[in-house]
């Protein structure tokens, strides 16, 4: 499978603009039909603490309109409203070739170092989705730096692990560190896919990367806008934890079975996008 990862800057709180960027690096970098496509981290209005600006519109619609016309599997971040304190999180989801919806993932490490915490809620499960022959568990930055979250997704049977992400430039090396290491610990392909440019608070660092499930760098975006791209085998990852079973050893004991791991597998259903819609949108008439 050919797998893609985009990379560029995100205009801040402008989602329209951001959604005719990527429309446009579809159209030039034309992935094959059947290829999985990586954003960063609320790839349309860029990370803010704005919830409005991050929730407003419909960025999972676009992305099933987008997959459908692409005939792509595309993976995006965004801000959702949710039911539980502070109102929203921090999410992505893979939009499939037929326009279906995974389940959506909601970071479940919100950065503390920053007051994140204070405007998305910690998600609280993990989402196993079918891409092409692949089980692809998607993850948003600062769970990176967590490796547990990691072992049960491979557990659970991910070969395929993206890390969407905003991801400074001050500690850029980190980043390129960690996505090999949770390549080899979980011997695993990985896509981490981050965002160039600055904002007020921050400048971010790109060096997007593919890694195969030995820690081999496949593609490397450098530290300007644009897109990397490999082609991937789930053979290749079926035949490394075969000949160096590593997974096996694992201790049980040592990392304690999670019960809520959910599963995008299959047909999903978009509407709980669709009703998220109607809910905004009744919310916004009663201001009006």
């Amino acid at each position: 499978m050919k797998v893609f990862g985009f990379q560029f800057a995100p205009l801040r709180h402008q989602k329209d603009e951001n959604h005719a960027i990527i429309e446009q690096m579809l159209v030039d970098a034309a992935p094959p039909p059947g290829s999985f496509v990586v954003l960063p981290e609320m790839f349309d209005s860029s990370w803010t603490f704005d919830i409005d600006a991050a929730t407003e519109g419909d960025s999972p619609g676009w992305a099933a309109r987008t997959a459908q016309r692409f005939q792509i599997h595309l993976q995006i971040g965004f801000g959702r409203q949710v039911d539980r304190a502070p109102g929203a999180a921090n999410a992505t989801v893979i939009a499939h070739p037929d326009g279906h919806l995974g389940d959506v993932y909601e970071k479940m490490h919100p950065f503390g170092f920053t007051k994140e915490p204070q405007y998305y809620a910690a998600g609280t499960r993990l989402v196993l989705d079918r891409v092409g022959p692949f089980e692809v568990a998607p993850t948003i930055c600062y769970d990176l730096r967590f490796p547990e979250l990691y072992r049960h997704a491979a557990l659970a049977g991910a070969n395929l692990i993206t890390v969407i992400a905003s991801w400074p430039s001050a500690r850029i090396a980190h980043w390129r560190a960690l996505l090999i290491a949770r390549a080899i610990e979980n011997q695993a392909f990985v896509i981490g896919v981050n965002r160039v440019g600055a904002d007020p608070d921050h400048e971010y660092g790109g060096e997007s990367l593919i890694v195969s499930p030995q820690g081999e760098i496949l593609a490397d975006a450098g530290s300007n806008s644009g897109v990397i791209s490999a082609e991937i085998d789930p053979r290749t990852t079926t035949n490394w934890r075969t000949t160096f079973p590593a997974l096996a050893d694992y201790r049980p004991d040592l990392l304690p079975p999670i019960s809520r791991l959910e599963s995008g597998i299959g047909l999903g259903s978009s509407s709980e996008f669709s009703d998220e819609a109607s809910t905004k949108k009744s919310k916004n008439d009663d201001v009006h």
